[in-house]
């Protein structure tokens, strides 16, 4: 068995190969990295409800990105046409357009 391998026999994963499962090596997983700019993340929900559950897991989503110290924005979707029903000069089209542009990871 090669050093940080998972043995087969641990696994019960039958389709997987036990190969491709490696224990974190701590001398990558430490390793001091120099991180100039926050990750920006875009949050998407689709419910427009006033108590929409969609939206408060984006909520708690961008909750944690930002404990991890990430940068986030939130879309509210709330007056964005449906597909092909407005042209792309309307403001919610432009306004996700410009968000997903600025975004490195959507959630």
């Amino acid at each position: 068995m090669r050093r940080g391998v998972v043995s087969e026999s641990r696994l019960d994963l039958p389709t997987l190969d036990a190969a491709l499962f490696q224990r974190p090596d701590a001398e990558r997983l430490f390793a001091p990295t120099r991180v100039l700019q926050a990750s920006r993340f875009l949050l998407l929900y689709g419910s427009l409800r006033e108590r929409s559950f969609s939206r408060l897991a984006a909520e708690e989503a961008a909750r944690i990105l930002r404990a991890l110290g990430g940068e986030t924005r939130m879309f509210n979707p709330s007056g964005l046409p449906l597909v092909d029903d407005a042209s792309e000069d309307h403001p919610k089209v432009k306004e996700l357009r410009e968000l997903a542009q600025w975004a490195e990871g959507m959630v």
